[in-house]
């Protein structure tokens, strides 16, 4: 009854335009998925290199979130897939208690908002760790281009495994490693993702809290700063701050590959 009365105490999301074909240009989302620097990952984009006549057929929307700012809440009414063109989101429970806990970090080229297929509310709230910019994707609509378009449905099916097997490795990450295996896990994989979308990846900047690290990877915020100092004098990284310079990648992925044999 609370999580109910919360909901209704929010204001109102403020209401998405989605542009068709009899609104703009046909050309419209295919400029902006050719400008993108994300576009070999994200899952519209993806669509547009096999065929661009199936991009003209979305119906989409464009969001600009604020730092802090909720993109959706924890029970909210699912309408929407949510591509990341720029920014970080954490997507968050919040326990009985009234603690956070993160269950995911999103970054550019990925998509928020899976959460909701199941039982058409969303099962989680999902927060922009810095200024972001998503594109948004009607949800039905694309249901109905999948339904006659066999190459779409399998980009879904795609998009929608690799998301059960993020949730796979996060559950070996807490069921099996220690807390130096799980922060090495977790800085190896970020390194990866960013260097995917053409950043450093052994150099950046943390948008997480380590209170935020902590709950995501089930740690302390006391033991996520120990290992991140632990680290640090065994000369695999740097740490300024949230600024972290990887010095040994392959000593971190060492750890790792010993943790898992």
């Amino acid at each position: 009854m609370a999580a109910v009365v919360g909901n209704l105490a929010r204001p109102p999301l403020p209401r998405i335009r989605l542009k068709t074909e009899t609104s703009v240009p046909d050309t419209s989302l295919m400029m902006r998925c050719a400008t993108c620097l994300h576009k070999e990952t994200c899952f519209p984009c993806g669509i547009a290199v096999n065929d661009a006549r199936q991009l003209n057929a979305f119906r989409f929307g464009q969001r600009k979130v604020k730092t802090g700012q909720t993109l959706y809440h924890e029970g909210d009414y699912f309408q929407f897939l949510y591509a990341v063109r720029s920014g970080t989101f954490k997507s968050r429970l919040l326990l009985a208690d009234g603690r956070e806990q993160v269950n995911d970090f999103c970054m550019a080229g990925e998509i928020l908002g899976l959460d909701g297929v199941a039982y058409g509310t969303h099962a989680s709230s999902a927060i922009a760790l810095e200024d972001a910019d998503v594109c948004v994707i009607s949800y039905s609509h694309l249901m109905e281009l999948a339904a006659s378009n066999a190459g779409l449905l399998q980009v879904i099916a795609r998009m929608m495994s690799r998301e059960i097997l993020r949730e796979h490795r996060l559950i070996t990450l807490l069921g099996s490693m220690n807390a130096e295996e799980r922060l090495a896990a977790f800085l190896v994989n970020l390194s990866h993702r960013l260097k995917m979308r053409g950043y450093s990846a052994v150099e950046f900047h943390l948008r997480m809290s380590r209170a935020e690290i902590g709950s995501y990877l089930g740690m302390t915020l006391e033991t996520v700063s120990r290992t991140f100092s632990a680290f640090q004098q065994l000369n695999l990284l740097e740490v300024d701050k949230r600024h972290i310079s990887l010095l040994n990648i392959d000593g971190l992925k060492r750890a790792l590959k010993k943790s898992l044999h």
